[in-house]
């Protein structure tokens, strides 16, 4: 009898669990960074390596950084969407290139166009695991402090703009929604 009923039982939970998992959105893995300062970072730019970009660059107004890689379907699929985004609104819009290749990602960018003030090069992804990212694309909102205030997995919509990210921004800026 307790033979099976202990096997019975472990499966049950396991069922449980699953089940439980089957439920989640993976878009919304909650990020420990939100409410809390840029990670620091140093990292050359993607199209000049001799520049750098730091945290520095990422204050005094609201701000976008955009994890993105050319080996990325889904950051091929956003990639009109933050044109669009960056020549429409005020709000910077600064890369994150995660481990990809310096040659073809200069070239995506020629060819798609750039919607990006400055692009870092995570060529080994340390900086991206400080961030705590998971893949990309993956989109942080920051505030003009520095702080996160938002994490977004996967492409940027105009659905996602309009809902997640300029409700946000708009009530930083004092505007009324």
């Amino acid at each position: 009898m307790i033979r099976t009923l202990v096997p019975a039982t472990l499966f049950a939970i396991l069922v449980v669990f699953f089940w439980t998992g089957l439920k989640l959105n993976p878009t919304q893995i909650p990020s420990p960074l939100i409410g809390k300062p840029v990670p620091a970072f140093d990292l050359p730019l993607l199209l000049d390596e001799s520049r750098r970009i730091t945290q520095d660059q990422l204050r005094g107004e609201p701000t976008l950084l955009n994890v993105w890689a050319t080996w990325c379907v889904a950051c091929r699929q956003e990639h009109p969407f933050l044109m669009q985004l960056a020549a429409a609104t005020d709000v910077p819009i600064y890369g994150l290139n995660l481990k990809d290749n310096r040659a073809s990602a200069s070239a995506w960018l020629d060819q798609l166009g750039n919607p990006y003030e400055s692009s870092a090069f995570d060529e080994d992804g340390i900086v991206s695991i400080d961030w705590g990212v998971y893949g990309a694309p993956e989109t942080f909102l920051i505030d003009a402090t520095g702080i996160i205030r938002y994490k977004h997995i996967g492409p940027l919509t105009e659905e996602v703009w309009n809902k997640k990210l300029l409700p946000r921004i708009r009530l930083w800026k004092g505007e009324t929604l």
